[in-house]
């Protein structure tokens, strides 16, 4: 009996909730720098792409008044910074009155995205023949790669991204099309979860001239099979909520909605004292 014959008889794992999915979120995109205060995570990656670089409130008290006194903490740690606080509210994970709080005082809700999830339980697709495969520490290849189809704005934009994605082990992967080597490009990082593995798909880039082709069908479904080879029994993965079109291929390959999010972004200045 094969690896793969006996995994769909596995339990199924236990649901991502609470802190465990704020850490593999966190894991996923790994910050530069962090600080646990309050039960919030300060995660710094000198301003560059939100998911490493706000605030997210992994054990924050859910008491109206302790919560309002530990943001304003929290919040006059990245005021040091000269930076006003950017918080990331997840639903199962933020505490219930974070939101209001945020939204009482003025900050603006920016960024909604979807988390979707889907169990490794065989019967995926084999991967692409043509794939060119990297794991375990940054390729040099796949970053150049990677930030030539989807480059990031800001002062060491490129320096941070190399440094952010070298955080966390991955299974990186290129594809090519017509006379184009690297049209697409997707990474899944390798997160431990207490006693499981699991993968966050994250930099999935097509080159425009190249897309409505299958090759983001192609690309996904070769990091999956290769997620699964290392053993991973699910897979995350964090899709803007008016991505139309990757919002569909993502609900076509099988994964579900299992939470969401979007930022607050503080819009008055912070006292850092």
């Amino acid at each position: 009996m094969t690896r793969r014959d006996r995994r769909p008889s596995a339990p199924s794992p236990r649901p991502l909730t609470g802190a465990r999915l704020g850490e593999a979120l966190i894991a996923g995109w790994r910050p530069l720098q962090r600080l646990d205060a309050d039960g919030f995570a300060v995660l710094r990656s000198r301003g560059i792409t939100r998911r490493a670089h706000s605030i997210l409130a992994l054990e924050a008290p859910q008491d109206e008044h302790a919560l309002r006194a530990a943001v304003e903490r929290v919040d006059s740690l990245v005021a040091l910074a000269g930076e006003q606080p950017v918080h990331r509210v997840v639903e199962g994970v933020s505490p219930d009155g974070l939101d209001p709080l945020l939204a009482a005082r003025g900050d603006r809700a920016v960024g909604g995205s979807e988390i979707l999830e889907l169990p490794l339980t065989g019967g995926l697709p084999r991967p692409h023949p043509s794939a060119v495969i990297a794991t375990g520490a940054l390729d040099p290849e796949w970053f150049e790669a990677a930030w030539h189809l989807a480059p990031r704005e800001g002062d060491r934009a490129r320096e941070t991204m190399r440094d952010i994605l070298a955080g966390t082990p991955s299974i990186q992967v290129r594809l090519p099309a017509g006379d184009e080597p690297d049209a697409a490009v997707g990474r899944a990082a390798l997160v431990e979860s207490g006693r499981e593995t699991l993968v966050i798909l994250t930099m999935i880039a097509v080159a425009p001239e190249h897309r409505r082709r299958g090759l983001g069908r192609a690309l996904s479904g070769t990091l999956l099979a290769l997620a699964d080879v290392q053993g991973a029994r699910r897979a995350l993965l964090e899709v803007e909520s008016d991505s139309t079109p990757a919002r569909t291929l993502y609900r076509s390959l099988g994964f579900r909605r299992i939470g969401g999010y979007h930022y607050r972004v503080g819009t008055s200045p912070v006292d850092p004292a």
